[in-house]
C-alpha cells in the first residue's frame, strides 16, 4: 500500500474552519444553491490566455503578485467547460486563495511580535 506524504501547511486548519464557517453562512442565507456553470465562453478563454501571459510576464520581470496568480487561476476556471477540468481549476483557485490568506496572516502576525 502506498501512502501520500503529508505536507505541513501552517494555519490550514484555522483557514479551513473559516472557509467552512463562511459556507455555513452562505447556506443559511441562500439555501442549497444549484446554478449552471456559465463557463467556457470564447471571451473567458481569451481572458484566460491574457491572464496567463500577464502572469508569465510578471514572473519573468520579478513583479508577480497574489493578484496576478489568483486572477490567472480564476480566469482559467471560467474558461473551462468540461466539468472535471472545471473542478480541478476551482480547487486550484481555492488553494491559491488559502495560500494568500496564509501570507496575509503571516505578515500581520509578524508585525504583532
Amino acid at each position: 500500500m502506498t501512502t501520500q506524504p503529508t505536507l505541513a501547511a501552517p494555519g490550514l486548519d484555522r483557514h479551513t474552519v473559516e472557509v467552512y464557517a463562511e459556507r455555513q453562512r452562505q447556506i443559511a442565507r441562500f439555501g442549497d444553491q444549484h446554478h449552471p456553470d456559465g463557463t467556457g465562453s470564447a471571451i473567458d478563454r481569451k481572458r484566460a490566455d491574457e491572464a496567463r501571459r500577464h502572469c508569465d510576464h510578471t514572473t519573468r520581470t520579478g513583479r508577480l503578485t497574489w493578484n496576478d496568480i489568483l486572477t490567472e487561476e480564476g480566469c482559467e476556471a471560467l474558461a473551462e467547460s468540461d466539468p472535471d477540468l472545471l473542478r480541478t481549476e476551482l480547487v486550484q483557485v481555492a488553494a491559491v486563495a488559502l495560500a494568500w490568506i496564509f501570507d496575509l496572516d503571516s505578515r500581520t502576525e509578524g508585525l504583532a511580535r
